[in-house]
């Protein structure tokens, strides 16, 4: 399968250990278990549909001879993990695992002796049932094995519903009368429908309307039954508290898309429920700062790609969604539109990162489903115009007013922009 040795090739190429935040990551888990569940036999009546994780749980029961194994303490860690509840959810909590511990070729290797177990496959159809297909799988699934990988194993909470995996934060606060979160239980999670004024939740600025609560100081709070948050908390009542919030907000500042089916049925139960963008607190704070005299903008700097050797406006389009795939931390900064540059520091020490005089900027703009990111392109080497590449950089400004202001002014500053969707 091309995709797949494709996959594992741009993994192994890429920055080691591999995380989540890879790109490549969800596509070849993807393909994997497809693998998987190619072939495997499903009961006559059709009572429970089986799937690659009915294998795996009984491999320490058909391996009787060697007592506690590194792959039987990984099949119980599935087994008993609280943030899944279903079949597919545990055989993917038990793979990423596997890609941790370099144990995926073991449990391969284990079922490819095991005749009883590969009863689950018909041979016919399927990668794993059939020697001929098995061979060459286990033998990329070796090479898989020896390739480095870091898998947050907590963010574990939607693997049930998806390979696609949301953002986690954690929020810590000190022990008060009332953190000031409005909650709603919705088929097992717990939301925020609301922060509210004034409460130690807003001051904080960590919590959103939207989030999630997936634990409490180390209770997991998935399948969560009505009220149990208020247990949680009433047992940790004085001290410090640690919780772990998923995020309605992914990555590129979209939608995270697994809980559009749960924030639907939330607006349709509390029709005053809405997301919150962003803090209170951030919204009402001056978009720009003053310094030495001049206006800047305070900006988040979300990272650069290399777009090749043309610089058009039409490389924005392959420019910013390159940039959003590497799930960089955005990085404060200021941004000063000058008149014969731009320039760039860093919020907090005032360290200079980018100065770019306007011959070396070939175009700058915004997608149009995007309004508050903006980009632009620089020459890579400006001396050598023959042999140079351009940059794209990506910028998230504060409201879609203030990123076509700055877009103006850089287009102002050397003719050059166009609008493009």
């Amino acid at each position: 399968m091309k995709e797949r040795d494709a996959c594992i090739l741009a993994i192994k190429e890429g920055s080691s250990p591999c995380t989540d935040a890879s790109p490549h990551l969800a596509p070849f888990c993807e393909i994997l278990e497809t693998i998987l569940r190619k072939g495997i036999k499903q009961p006559v009546l059709g009572f429970k549909r089986r799937d690659y994780w009915h294998w795996l749980e009984q491999l320490p029961q058909q391996d009787t001879c060697s007592g506690v194994t590194p792959l039987s303490i990984m099949v119980e860690k599935a087994s008993s993990c609280e943030k899944v509840l279903t079949a597919q959810g545990r055989g993917r909590y038990f793979l990423r695992l596997a890609l941790n511990q370099k144990l995926l070729a073991t449990a391969i290797q284990q079922l490819a002796r095991n005749p009883k177990l590969l009863e689950c496959y018909d041979p016919l159809v399927s990668v794993l049932g059939n020697e001929d297909f098995m061979e060459p799988f286990l033998s990329l699934m070796l090479v898989v094995s020896e390739m480095n990988f870091s898998l947050d194993l907590q963010n574990s909470s939607f693997l049930d519903e998806s390979w696609l995996l949301p953002v986690c934060m954690t929020y810590e606060t000190v022990p008060c009368r009332e953190l000031g979160m409005v909650l709603r239980y919705l088929d097992g999670r717990i939301f925020v429908i609301e922060v509210l004024p004034e409460s130690q939740a807003e001051v904080d600025e960590v919590v959103l309307a939207g989030d999630v609560i997936d634990e409490i100081s180390g209770f997991s709070l998935r399948n969560a039954r009505n009220g149990q948050a208020g247990t949680v908390l009433q047992k940790l009542k004085g001290k410090p508290l640690s919780f772990r919030m998923i995020r309605w907000k992914w990555h590129d500042g979209g939608m995270y898309k697994p809980l559009l089916p749960y924030l639907n049925v939330l607006r349709e139960k509390v029709p005053s429920f809405q997301l919150q963008q962003e803090h209170r607190h951030k919204e009402e704070k001056e978009e720009r700062c003053l310094q030495g005299g001049r206006l800047l903008y305070n900006l988040r700097y979300l990272g650069q790609a290399n777009v090749g050797k043309y610089g058009g406006k039409e490389v924005l389009d392959e420019g910013i969604p390159k940039v959003l795939e590497q799930h960089l931390c955005p990085q404060e900064v200021l941004f000063d539109v000058k008149e014969t540059e731009v320039f760039i520091q860093e919020k907090t020490s005032s360290k200079v990162l980018f100065q770019y005089p306007y011959p070396e900027i070939s175009c700058v703009g915004r997608r149009l489903d995007s309004n508050h990111l903006f980009a632009f392109c620089v020459a890579v080497s400006p001396g050598t115009p023959e042999h140079s590449t351009f940059d794209c950089l990506v910028f998230e400004s504060n409201s879609e007013n203030e990123c076509e202001e700055i877009i103006k002014r850089i287009a102002a500053g050397f003719k050059h922009t166009e609008w493009f969707v």
